[in-house]
């Protein structure tokens, strides 16, 4: 999530030819047959017989056969060898079927492997076809009335705002649009942090401005800075939780952000796998820094996983074990002030099921959170197509009612609950049009 800083600044032995066959040899030339009497008469060749013809008569004298001979006495073929002694001859039924040839051994074999094959398909398919079904029926019903924002909902904002590029007329605009929601805090990009954990204080140059104009223009509203790192948890490089002194420099650079007047910090750091234990010694340090300075802590989460140690199962076979387990969700969230579920880019092709999927998120999320912490769902304000995430899939109606139909399920009265909007700079009318009638509007009093 943290691609928010580009979004608008950021050798043969035989030689070629050669044959190592014998020479073809010219057949035999027969004798031409000789004219014994000089006659001039033709000599026949002798005729090739079956070994099955009677032998010549030995009281023949030789010399040529006389025409008349010839013509009134043909020597009778002999029947094929390999005719049946009776009965019609092969080719004299045309309706007769040809014998079919005997079957190849392998071909039971390759039936057999063909339908392991399938057998085995089927049951990968059946837990996922189960699995989408019920994410389908957990799409279905109605949201449970007041299920809707608690005014504690937050937005993420691109680097822009803190690098000089956008200016107090900018700051308005953004304040009318914010005014009348539920939005009160800002997550403003203000890194990435360095691979070993340092953050120049260049990255966040106009914070001072932005923070003072968002007090002046939306009094209430706080601004965290966001701040992130690839981890070097999937490839050789990016940022190392298990070294000391990479999360001694982190601890340094969130101080710093504190000294520039944020009133918070915000985390992602990803890829994080679930059960990450220099994460959470990372979090205990923060929480005392940002409490002793009468700061918020939050974080970005990964999803929960939607089955049992499917993370694991993940893992296992892509190398990237995109959920967490709940038990280590919950870990996380007992640390921090707010926690921010990512619940987009979720594989699912629907609308039905990426909404039955936010709904299932938010109810796992609820069972995993202390009611002390913030919890908000993500809402995805930005349009791509590519393997994960389908724009026409995940849209902002769909994750609204998801999130309202979890929360009624689960626990329709927690205080501590919001939405947070990804990201500012990709949203559309549309996108915000969708926040406030479904979420962050109060529906008129009943007559």
């Amino acid at each position: 999530m943290d691609e928010a800083r580009d979004e608008d600044g950021h050798a043969d032995g035989n030689p070629a030819g050669e044959s190592h066959a014998p020479a073809a040899q010219a057949p035999e030339t027969r004798p031409a047959a000789t004219d014994p009497d000089h006659s001039g008469a033709h000599i026949p060749p002798p005729a090739q017989k079956p070994n099955t013809a009677p032998p010549p008569n030995p009281t023949r004298a030789p010399g040529p056969t006389p025409a008349s001979e010839s013509a009134s006495a043909p020597e009778p073929a002999s029947a094929p060898e390999s005719a049946p002694a009776s009965g019609p001859a092969p080719d004299s039924d045309p309706t007769a079927t040809p014998p079919t040839p005997p079957a190849s051994p392998s071909r039971p074999r390759k039936r057999r492997i063909l339908r392991l094959l399938a057998a085995l398909l089927a049951l990968l398919l059946l837990p996922l076809l189960t699995a989408e079904t019920a994410l389908r029926i957990n799409y279905t019903g109605d949201p449970a009335p007041g299920t809707r924002t608690r005014h504690r909902d937050a937005l993420w904002l691109g680097h822009a705002w803190v690098d000089g590029r956008k200016t107090d007329r900018d700051v308005k605009a953004l304040a009318g649009r914010l005014r009348d929601t539920g939005i009160r805090d800002l997550y403003v990009h203000s890194g990435p942090l360095e691979h070993d954990g340092t953050l120049p204080p260049s990255a966040y140059a106009k914070a001072g401005w932005f923070i003072g104009a968002v007090h002046r223009e939306l009094p209430g509203v706080r601004v965290q800075a966001w701040l992130g790192d690839v981890l070097a948890t999937e490839t050789p490089d990016g940022l190392r939780l298990e070294r000391a002194a990479t999360r001694t420099a982190v601890l340094a650079s969130t101080r710093a952000v504190l000294d520039a007047g944020f009133q918070g910090a915000h985390f992602d750091l990803e890829p994080l796998h679930s059960g990450d234990r220099n994460y959470l010694a990372l979090l205990d340090d923060l929480r005392a820094l940002t409490h002793a300075r009468g700061a918020v802590l939050s974080v970005a989460a990964h999803q929960i996983d939607p089955l049992p140690a499917f993370h694991s199962f993940w893992g296992t076979t892509t190398g990237h074990p995109k959920w967490w387990s709940q038990a280590f969700f919950g870990q996380v969230a007992r640390r921090v002030d707010q926690i921010a579920v990512m619940s987009y880019d979720t594989l699912q092709p629907l609308q039905s099921l990426y909404g039955g999927y936010v709904a299932q998120q938010t109810s796992l999320a609820l069972e995993a959170t202390p009611k002390s912490t913030d919890l908000l769902m993500g809402l995805p304000f930005y349009h791509e197509n590519r393997f994960g995430h389908w724009a026409h899939a995940e849209t902002v109606p769909a994750a609204v009612r998801g999130v309202r139909l979890g929360l009624s399920r689960t626990d329709a009265g927690r205080a501590r609950f919001g939405v947070a909007l990804y990201v500012d700079f990709a949203a559309t009318e549309a996108d915000w049009r969708a926040y406030r009638d479904g979420w962050a509007a109060t529906p008129p009093a009943a007559s």
